[in-house]
């Protein structure tokens, strides 16, 4: 079994990029982002968020409204640590449950993965980075959020140190751009 690891800033095409590579290795794709969103979905956890940080946090049909959650959250580092401890055991569960599927390769996605025991576990660590302009600008469409909620998302992104990666790209947009990173990183797998 093989890890690779795939991490970067939101809105720098990681996402996209690590599930190009996983169509082109025919492996197993795992987006440790939506699986923290099902986290909340999960009864008991979105009980505890509701202790936690009030009924506000509901939208009309009682479930998590990420964004208000993410209004909370973004503002207090100490608030994004409680949320982290009451997902994280089932957010973990569920990433050891696929990685027990044994596949020969695996890809993981998520912004947060080098601060996780599982950026240790890869044998390829891969940044995917961007020019800041261009990704909050996609971020702003993709994601249909205002300029104020961005910056306190950007609060709590990561610092990535380059020397932990065996391999960083600069993402520009383009297709071309990304089948290049891919072709490159093929290759390497399967010299």
């Amino acid at each position: 079994m093989e890890l690779i690891g795939i991490t970067g800033k939101t809105g720098s095409g990681k996402s996209t990029f690590a599930k190009l590579l996983a169509d082109k290795l025919n492996c197993k794709y795992i987006d440790i982002d939506k699986i923290g969103h099902s986290a909340t979905s999960d009864s008991s956890i979105s009980k505890k968020l509701c202790q936690e940080f009030g009924q506000d946090i509901l939208d009309n049909n009682k479930n998590i409204d990420r964004k208000k959650l993410g209004n909370i959250i973004f503002s207090d580092k100490n608030k994004m640590e409680i949320l982290t401890n009451l997902t994280w055991n089932y957010m973990q569960n569920k990433i050891d449950n696929i990685l027990s599927q044994n596949e020969d390769y695996y890809i993981l996605d998520w912004a947060l993965l080098p601060s996780v025991k599982y950026f240790n576990m890869c044998d390829i660590k891969i940044l995917i980075t961007s020019e800041d302009i261009k990704r909050k600008e996609k971020i702003l469409e993709r994601d249909n959020i205002s300029k104020e909620y961005l910056e306190k998302r950007e609060t709590n992104t990561l610092n990535y140190s380059k020397f932990k990666f065996d391999y960083i790209f600069n993402n520009d947009y383009s297709k071309e751009c990304l089948s290049s990173i891919i072709d490159t990183v093929y290759n390497k797998l399967f010299k």
